[in-house]
């Protein structure tokens, strides 16, 4: 059975730094693209980063240079290393695994979610 269980989430102030971990289980995550996504209330769903299975990543614009995708085969987890935190950061954030289509990936399976909370 697969499973994705995110975690690291949590409240900071503008500035700081949160690590996302996200632990898969019943897949190897070297063999698929690997995202994050996150939800602000009231907004819809938008990607953040991807890690392609040859390790290739890629960012939206409002996080790059500041977010930083990775993955450890070993641990089979995604990570995602968010640093100089703005609030327009908070959300909920969701690691997805799926195939590469486009420049992104597509999201066959979904962990279930951990917050962010960034305040001024």
């Amino acid at each position: 059975e697969v499973h994705l269980v995110e975690s690291g989430g949590g409240s900071v102030q503008t500035g700081g730094s949160l690590r996302l971990s996200c632990a898969a289980s019943g897949f190897t995550i070297s063999n698929y693209c690997m995202g994050w996504f996150r939800q602000a209330p009231g907004k819809e769903r938008e990607r953040v980063a991807r890690i392609g299975r040859s390790g290739t990543t890629g960012y939206t614009d409002s996080v790059k240079g500041r977010f930083t995708i990775s993955r450890d085969n070993t641990k089979n987890t995604l990570y995602l290393q968010m640093d100089s935190l703005k609030p327009e950061d908070t959300a909920m954030y969701f690691c997805a695994a799926g195939f590469w289509s486009g420049d992104w990936c597509t999201s066959k399976y979904w962990g279930q979610g951990t917050q962010v909370t960034v305040s001024s």
